[in-house]
């Protein structure tokens, strides 16, 4: 037991992450102040995460919602930082401090040292000699500007601004462009742009009968990972050392990360879906699913978002659950489609998990997220469901599979893409409009002032019925409205 506690906090070390950044060409730009500044915005904004100790020391909290703070002192704050830059960073004369935990040379630097500021090494610090402060002090006398990377290195800024606290990052220098693509790309594979692009296309360009319980699966997945992050409420890797190359979900919470699970459950349980159903060859079929979850687990480390941690119990987690709910799959899709009652049951039993969701912690990023993950699935399950009442988009029958891939050719492309391309537009309308209409509604119903809609989603009132109400619509639109289109344009 002791090894394994051991082992689950060697791979939870933020410096198992900053290294990993550095072998892919990611470094830090971290300064005296914005170190500082940093380190305080990750522990302020974690959404009250719990702080685990750190060389002994004990990080108290409390739930950060609206109006709330951390209630970690400074001392300890400082002597975290010091203890992480100024005692390992510093102990080399031929080495500036590092960046984000890597270790650079003065040579490979451009000859300029970036230092940790004596401020440091304030009274709540205990300095383990009055030789780690006289380096400290020699590390800031030496500290120029900025940070120089080696030749061909840019420097860029997260993409996008923390959905929480409107915080555009720190800026960072990219080594190897290519990796910064391919994980850039990998991350996206379990963002919302993704998902409102993906399923739509396997409904209406693949099967019906595939994409619905494929839905089904990441719904489960999804919200399981959500409601089990706000439970455990891990914080995030701390940066420094990490580099933060996103910054969108940092203020969730992180164990287990559902990039992963979302990144493992859906290539494999579509490739066990679609595995006798269509001809492909099943060696490769499985090699595209296993690069697929590599490529998302590996990216959320390289963005700085997650431990290996986190990764590993996200992809073991997600496994847990798919050899749990895909045996019963099909009871649960003939209940949707067949029983008289489905409707009020999936409207009541997705309703009924969101409201449990919403009441694990105070308001996050991750709540809204769960609502919406709930309100599409309720709307894919019953468009399924007035579907096979009224005979539409019918399920294959067993002498009719397995189905053999068609042969690529211009028109097919030309089809395929405009069937996506309207039907998305359609889904982006649904999604604006319905928007437009439930916040007011919403808002007006339970009294909540509208003066500032941000504040006013943060309403448990306003945000599970606004969430669950608009990707429902575009859920139910996803199966029944848009195929209804494409019958009338002739693109089915």
């Amino acid at each position: 037991m002791e090894k394994m506690k051991e082992l689950c906090h060697c791979l939870q070390d933020p410096h198992l992450v900053a290294r990993f950044q550095n072998i892919c060409g990611v470094r830090g730009t971290f300064t005296t102040t914005s170190s500082s500044k940093v380190a305080d915005r990750a522990h302020s904004h974690n959404n009250g995460a719990c702080h685990h100790r750190v060389a002994g020391e004990n990080l108290s909290n409390v739930g950060a919602g609206e109006g709330e703070k951390m209630q970690t002192s400074s001392a300890k704050l400082r002597r975290r930082i010091a203890d992480s830059n100024v005692a390992n960073n510093c102990k080399d004369e031929g080495e500036t401090p590092s960046q984000n935990g890597t270790a650079v040379s003065a040579a490979t630097a451009g000859g300029e040292r970036v230092g940790v500021g004596s401020s440091l090494a304030g009274p709540g610090v205990r300095s383990g000699s009055a030789q780690d402060l006289s380096r400290a002090a020699n590390c800031e006398e030496s500290q120029v500007g900025g940070v120089l990377g080696p030749p061909g290195s840019s420097k860029v800024k997260p993409l996008r601004k923390n959905s929480l606290t409107g915080d555009g990052g720190q800026e960072f220098l990219i080594d190897n462009r290519f990796l910064y693509y391919l994980f850039t790309f990998g991350t996206e594979l379990g963002n919302e742009t993704f998902y409102i692009t993906f399923f739509p296309f396997i409904t209406w360009n693949v099967e019906a009968f595939v994409s619905r319980r494929l839905i089904m699966v990441w719904v489960w997945v999804m919200y399981l990972g959500q409601c089990t992050k706000d439970v455990l409420g891990w914080s995030r890797p701390a940066s420094p050392p990490v580099v933060k190359v996103e910054v969108f979900y940092n203020s969730e919470y992180s164990m287990p990360s559902t990039h992963a699970m979302s990144g493992t459950a859906i290539p494999f349980a579509l490739y066990f879906m679609t595995y006798g159903r269509w001809e492909y060859p099943s060696t490769l079929g499985f090699i595209l699913a296993l690069c697929w979850c590599l490529l998302v687990c590996s990216s959320r480390i390289y963005m700085g978002m997650h431990s290996v941690l986190d990764v590993i119990a996200g992809f073991l987690y997600s496994i847990l659950i798919l050899c749990f709910f895909l045996p019963i799959l099909d009871l649960i899709d003939g209940f949707n489609l067949t029983c008289r009652y489905a409707p009020i049951v999936i409207i009541s039993l997705h309703l009924g998990l969101g409201l449990f969701s919403f009441t694990l912690d105070t308001w996050s990023t991750s709540r809204g997220d769960t609502a919406q993950i709930l309100g599409t699935g309720a709307g894919i399950a019953l468009a399924s469901h007035v579907n096979y009442h009224l005979g539409l988009m019918p399920d294959l029958t067993p002498d009719q599979l397995p189905l053999s891939m068609p042969a690529l050719s211009p028109s097919l492309v030309g089809v395929v893409m405009l069937r996506l391309v309207v039907g998305v537009l359609v889904l982006l309308a649904t999604r604006a409009l319905m928007k437009a209409i439930t916040i007011p509604l919403v808002c007006r119903a339970f009294r909540v002032p509208t003066d500032d809609l941000r504040k006013a989603r943060q309403h448990m009132e306003v945000e599970l019925p606004y969430r669950y109400i608009v990707y429902g619509t575009v859920g139910f639109n996803v199966i029944f409205l848009v195929p209804l289109l494409f019958s009338y344009m002739q693109l089915s």
